[in-house]
Formats: structure tokens, C-alpha cells, sequence
């Protein structure tokens, strides 16, 4: 027996991550160049391959969970573009989402990180708070006077302003219902999300609408919640389980065929409740019924009676949101669906599904990073000459409009649920 076969029977000094998923990993380094960070530093431990490395060691005992460790976990954007450059299936996704609970109950942050951390955590996957905490920023853009409060601010601060959308533009992004519907292809929940319902409702709007038009049945979920994504990335693995949860049963009580989200890290998130309550003993059959039933908006649109849409004369490419392409694997729909549009021309952008930055929070805690990702990706979109990007992800739309906002791009940036439903409103006109 090989020494690391002997360390694979003997098990891990710590219980860290799944152990034997780390051995599918067989450090070929195909992953590399799939991976954001490793293109941002060249450095092996801000690979996933370097981390799984590093996983490893503190599985073993043999390192500790020290500064420049956690620094190397947390620059993971948690994109999961190694998964889909991996021949071997190594299930990255999992791994570090573990690590990183394992790191939350045994490292000590400071106090910078903790404040960050805690605002993020109090603030993001509560609607209501997140409400609260906008309205004075939303009475000074009422008042005209946000810019000028953007550029009195330290550059860090202006930099997280700037990712916020317009806030005084659409009252109805309030309001607590979406439009409903009944038809004959089943039935579809569109589960709001966090965030998404503050800042970009209208795709939750649209999505409805468009669902509606292609003859599904559009019922009201009961009480949801965060669906998870944002504990499960940042190591908060306990209310992430309370949170899927509780929306397991809400879908459940809803008796709905389908659900769906505007947020691709919401989708993925429930997608993956069947193994994430796996071993709850009242919830785990009915989590994998309701990871059955998610759904991506333009897979169903394609699937229904596709709305009659109007011509839309406008060059347009698509940016993969990470979650969507490497997490559901969902990459030709979106564009199918973008192609039925009449008069639109689809360009393509290089490297379309390396991650922009957002990851959820990412864009906070790793402000630099971010913004570099986020010009990278700036600079693919202007190179294909569009007049518009179209994504599937609201975090994925608030930084890279960000960004061309900054150079004084004309490229507009609209989520896949409102450009789709533009087309049927012109097809009305």
C-alpha cells in the first residue's frame, strides 16, 4: 500500500471537508486557466488546485488555519469554473463551501473582517433590513444629490455605492406580489430571492409576465426566505440549512410543478437542497422532490408556447452567469431564447463564462479583485461591438454595468427576464 493510500484509509486528524472528494482531484492543473483568481496572481494557492492542496493539509493536521491560509480560501470567487474544466468531477463547489464553514468555527478574523462580514450577513439576505438601510440613499438620488455623495466618499465606499442600481426609478420593486397567471403547462413559482426582490424586481416581474405568455400557471409562493447561496459561500453553513429549510416547505405547500429564480446562485442553491438536507430526517426526500422541480426561465419559456415577440433591431451579446453555466450547466437556452427575438443579432464575447467579479458579496470583501475581474470583462463586451450585454443574474448586472458606467460605455446591461419581456411588450404595441 502506497503512502497515500495508507493516509486515505487511516482518515483526517480533522473533519475539514468530505475527505474522500479530495482525492478525485489528480492535480492535472486543468482547471487553472478556468479559474479567475489563478488569472489575477499566477499563484498555485489561489488555484483549485492549490487549494484543494491546502484543504488537504488541514484535513491531515499538517497545516493550521492561519492568516495567509484563510486569505488563500477566501479569494475563491466560488464560481465553480473548475468544475466544468475538470475531467476528473472533482466536486470543487462542495469542498470549499465545507472549508470554509470549517474555517468560520476554528479562525479568528479580525475586526475589520468581522464588522464586513456581519453588515453583510445582517443586512443582505433579510429583505426588509436591506430596505431600511437604502432609504436615506434613495431620498438623495430623489433629491438628485447621489452622485454627489458618491464622489465625497472614500474610494472604497464610492466603489460599493456605484454597484448599486438606480433606486428611485421603479416604486413597484416594493410591493410584495407578482404578477399571476393560470394556463395548461404546468404550474411555476418564481421564487423572489433577497437582494434581487430590492434592487432588481422587475426581472422577477418579467419572468412572471413571460411564464404567464407561455402558458404556464403563475401561483404566489407562501413565506420564503433567502434561499441560502450567501451563508453556504461565506461559511455560515447553520442558517444556511435553517434557510433551505424553511423554503423547502414553503415550495412544498405551494404544490407547484416548477420553480425558478432571476438569480442564477438562487437557482443553484436550490438545486442542490436534495444534497444539502440529505441527512435531515424529516426534510431529506421532500428537498430532492423540490430540487427536482427547479428550472431555468428560458428552458420553460422554449418548453411553452413561446410569446410572440416583436423585432428587436440591436446587436446583443450574453454574458454566463457562473452559476448558471458551471453550477446547472445551463449555457445554449438563454441564447436560444435571445435568437427567437426577430432583427436581433448575437455576438459572442471572449471568455463569456469567466466569473466578473460579483460572486455574491465577493465584489465587497475583495473590492481590487473584483474590479479587476470587472474590467476584464468590460473590455469583452466593448470588443463585440453590442449594443446591449444580456445576463441571467442581477449581482452579475449590478458590476458590470458598474463598470461600464466608469468608462462611459453606451453598452446597456439588462437582465435576460426584462430584455425577453421588452420584445413581447414591442410584439403588443
Amino acid at each position: 500500500m502506497d503512502a497515500r493510500a495508507q493516509v486515505q484509509k487511516s482518515g483526517p486528524a480533522r473533519d475539514v471537508v468530505d475527505y474522500e472528494l479530495l482525492f478525485d482531484c489528480v492535480h492535472c492543473g486543468l482547471c487553472l486557466e478556468a479559474c479567475p483568481t489563478y488569472i489575477l496572481t499566477r499563484a498555485e494557492m489561489d488555484s483549485p488546485r492549490g487549494r484543494i492542496y491546502q484543504m488537504k493539509a488541514l484535513a491531515e493536521k499538517r497545516l493550521d488555519a492561519d492568516p495567509d491560509v484563510v486569505q488563500h480560501l477566501d479569494f475563491c470567487l466560488g464560481c465553480r469554473g473548475c468544475e466544468t474544466a475538470c475531467p476528473s468531477g472533482v466536486h470543487y463547489g462542495a469542498l470549499i463551501e465545507q472549508a470554509r464553514a470549517w474555517v468560520e468555527s476554528n479562525y479568528r478574523r479580525n475586526l475589520a473582517q468581522r464588522l464586513l462580514r456581519w453588515i453583510v450577513g445582517s443586512l443582505f439576505p433579510y429583505p426588509a433590513r436591506l430596505r431600511i438601510s437604502l432609504t436615506p440613499l434613495k431620498l438623495l438620488e430623489r433629491l438628485g444629490l447621489r452622485p454627489m455623495l458618491e464622489r465625497a466618499m472614500p474610494r472604497a465606499v464610492r466603489e460599493w455605492l456605484e454597484l448599486l442600481p438606480p433606486l428611485a426609478g421603479d416604486e413597484a420593486e416594493d410591493g410584495s406580489t407578482l404578477p399571476a397567471s393560470s394556463g395548461d403547462r404546468g404550474c411555476v413559482a418564481v421564487h423572489r430571492g433577497c437582494v434581487a426582490q430590492v434592487l432588481a424586481d422587475s426581472a422577477n416581474r418579467s419572468a412572471a409576465r413571460l411564464l404567464g405568455a407561455a402558458g404556464y400557471g403563475v401561483v404566489a409562493l407562501g413565506q420564503t426566505v433567502c434561499c441560502g447561496a450567501l451563508d453556504l459561500h461565506s461559511g455560515n453553513r447553520k442558517r444556511a440549512l435553517q434557510f433551505a429549510r424553511a423554503n423547502v416547505r414553503a415550495i412544498k405547500d405551494s404544490g407547484v410543478d416548477f420553480i425558478i429564480s432571476t438569480a442564477s446562485g438562487c437557482s443553484t442553491a436550490m438545486a442542490e437542497y436534495g444534497e444539502l438536507l440529505k441527512n435531515d430526517p424529516e426534510l431529506a426526500e421532500t428537498a430532492r422532490e423540490v430540487s427536482a422541480r427547479v428550472r431555468e426561465l428560458s428552458g420553460l419559456v422554449l418548453a411553452g408556447r413561446q410569446p410572440a415577440f416583436g423585432p428587436l433591431r440591436c446587436t446583443v451579446t450574453y454574458h454566463d452567469a457562473c452559476h448558471l453555466a458551471h453550477g446547472l450547466g445551463i449555457r445554449e437556452q438563454p441564447r436560444a431564447l435571445l435568437r427567437s427575438i426577430p432583427g436581433l443579432k448575437l455576438v459572442e464575447m471572449e471568455s463569456s463564462d469567466l466569473c466578473c467579479g460579483s460572486a455574491g458579496s465577493y465584489n465587497l470583501t475583495h473590492p481590487q479583485a473584483a474590479r479587476d475581474l470587472a474590467q476584464r470583462k468590460a473590455d469583452s463586451i466593448e470588443a463585440t461591438g453590442a449594443d446591449y450585454v444580456v445576463l441571467a443574474n442581477p449581482g452579475c448586472q449590478f458590476q458590470i454595468a458598474a463598470e461600464l458606467r466608469r468608462r462611459g460605455s453606451k453598452v446597456k446591461v439588462v437582465h435576460l427576464a426584462d430584455f425577453a419581456a421588452l420584445a413581447a411588450a414591442d410584439s403588443s404595441a
